[in-house]
C-alpha cells in the first residue's frame, strides 16, 4: 500500500489487514495485536525516502504500541483518539513522548459516552493545526470501528456515517497538505456495523464533497490548552 502510493498510482489506499496491530510493541504482542502494522507502513515509508509521517488513530483503546514504538521520534507525528478509561490504559494527555520525540505524541483521551463531534473537534482543532505545521509527507490512519454505538467493548456512540465524516476531514487535510493517504484496519468487534463503516470510510475517501466543520467542545479545549506549549500554532484556550 505503502509504495503504490508514494508512486503517485493512488490518492489513498486501504489495507483490510487481520489480526490488527496497534497495541503491538516493539517485542511484545498484545491486545489481539501480532506485528504493528501501521509501525511497519510508517517505517518503510521512512525508509523509502518519506522524511515525515503521520499517523492518527482513531480506534477506540489507545494506539499504546504505535505510541511506543515512535515516543522518542520527532519524524513521525502520533496522534491517538480514544476512550478513557479503557484497556489497555495508557495515553493520557500528558504523555506527549520524550528526548527530541517530545511533542510528538498527541494523545487524545475522550470520556465515555464521546460521539462524532467530539472526535471530529479533535481532528479538526488539534491535529489539523498540527499536522499543518508538521508537514507530513504521508499520512496513516489506523482505522479502529470500536467507537462504534453498536461494539460491545467500548462506550463511544459514533454512528456509520461518522466514519465517512472523520474519513472526510482526513482527506481534505492530506489534499491541503499534498500527502497521500494509507488506513490500516484495526479493531471492530461489531461485524455488521464494522463493514458499514469501513464502506462509509472507504465511499468519503473517494468522494470530493467538502467535510462538515464542526466548533471546539470542552475536550478539544482542554487537549489544546496543554499543547499550545509544544504547538504554539493550537492558540491557547479560546478569550
Amino acid at each position: 500500500m505503502v509504495d503504490e502510493l508514494l508512486a503517485g498510482r493512488a490518492p489513498f489506499g486501504f489495507s483490510g489487514m487481520r489480526p490488527p496491530g496497534h497495541h503491538a510493541e516493539r517485542a511484545t504482542a498484545m491486545g489481539f495485536c501480532l506485528f504493528n502494522n501501521v509501525a511497519v507502513a510508517a517505517q518503510h515509508a521512512r525508509a523509502s525516502g518519506v522524511e515525515r509521517v503521520l499517523v492518527l488513530d482513531w480506534d477506540v483503546h489507545h494506539g499504546n504500541g504505535t505510541n511506543d514504538i515512535f515516543h522518542t521520534r520527532d519524524d513521525v507525528l502520533f496522534a491517538s483518539i480514544h476512550q478513557s478509561p479503557l484497556y489497555p490504559g495508557t495515553g493520557p494527555l500528558n504523555d506527549v513522548g520524550r528526548g527530541p520525540g517530545e511533542g510528538y505524541s498527541l494523545n487524545l483521551p475522550v470520556p465515555p459516552g464521546s460521539d462524532e463531534r467530539t472526535f471530529l473537534a479533535l481532528i479538526q482543532h488539534v491535529l489539523a493545526p498540527v499536522a499543518r505545521e508538521f508537514a507530513p509527507g504521508l499520512v496513516l490512519v489506523s482505522a479502529g470501528y470500536d467507537a462504534h454505538r453498536d461494539d460491545p467493548l467500548a462506550s463511544c456512540t459514533l454512528e456509520d456515517s461518522s466514519y465517512g465524516a472523520l474519513a472526510a476531514s482526513v482527506r481534505d487535510l492530506a489534499a491541503e497538505l499534498g500527502a497521500p493517504v494509507g488506513v490500516v484496519l484495526e479493531g471492530g468487534y461489531a461485524l455488521g456495523a464494522l463493514a458499514r463503516s469501513v464502506a462509509a470510510t472507504i465511499d468519503a475517501l473517494a468522494d470530493g464533497t467538502p467535510a462538515a466543520t464542526v466548533e471546539r467542545d470542552t475536550t478539544t479545549d482542554t487537549a489544546v490548552g496543554h499543547l499550545a506549549r509544544w504547538w504554539p500554532c493550537l492558540g491557547g484556550r479560546p478569550g
